[in-house]
């Protein structure tokens, strides 16, 4: 079942899901697919299309890559402790609220009904800034698109990277098949269906803030 938002509606209330992702209801696959098709219709540099999308609905395998993603998590955690932004800034008054956020994502997320670790082909760490760019560039449209297709069918996900640390990233391509010496992985994402569908924009910094014309 699709929504029928617009485009602007999608595209603005488009969350990271954690605490609203319902663990208990399956999802299609069908519709996960259909997701992922229009994924591919996003832009690929020199039209190399040189994604894939691991997709992992294994019990066992689904409560390895959390295992991996919670034991990382605590480091994490520590550092982040120390990101500390002024009162007064949304991402100051928003913190604990995304701390429990996450923390509640950490304890159940081998629950989630599926998983997606999308790849690019090549091994980013060790190319230069120029060819690196150029491959993200060519995987996180689709990711994001993913994302909005998820959002028009009542479903959602959470862009987290905390597996890649440490070697997690190394021990989820070995777990997975993932030639780990040629591809390179973006990230861990649930999939569910949301509890509810009324997601409202988020509090940001004030355009003016961050917007650059002719000059820094």
């Amino acid at each position: 079942m699709q929504l029928g938002l617009s485009a602007d509606d999608v595209l603005t209330t488009t969350r990271s899901v954690r605490k609203r992702l319902d663990f208990d209801r399956p999802v299609d696959r069908a519709e996960v697919e259909r997701c992922l098709e229009i994924a591919l219709q996003a832009p690929t540099g020199s039209n190399k299309q040189g994604w894939h999308f691991v997709m992992v609905e294994d019990p066992a395998k689904k409560q390895a890559l959390a295992d991996i993603y919670a034991r990382n998590f605590q480091k994490y955690a520590g550092m982040a402790a120390s990101n500390e932004y002024q009162p007064g800034d949304p991402r100051h008054d928003q913190k604990d609220k995304v701390t429990a956020s996450a923390v509640h994502l950490v304890e159940n997320f081998h629950r989630a009904p599926l998983m997606l670790i999308p790849c690019i082909e090549g091994q980013l760490d060790r190319v230069p800034t120029f060819y690196a760019a150029s491959a993200w560039g060519s995987l996180l449209p689709a990711v994001w698109s993913f994302m909005l297709a998820l959002r028009e069918r009542g479903m959602g996900s959470a862009w987290t990277t905390i597996h890649l640390m440490d070697g997690g990233d190394a021990e989820a391509a070995e777990l997975l098949g993932i030639p780990h010496d040629s591809v390179t992985q973006a990230g861990l994402f649930p999939i569910a269906h949301t509890l509810g569908t009324d997601f409202r924009l988020a509090q940001r910094l004030p355009l003016e803030t961050v917007t650059h014309w002719d000059t820094w």
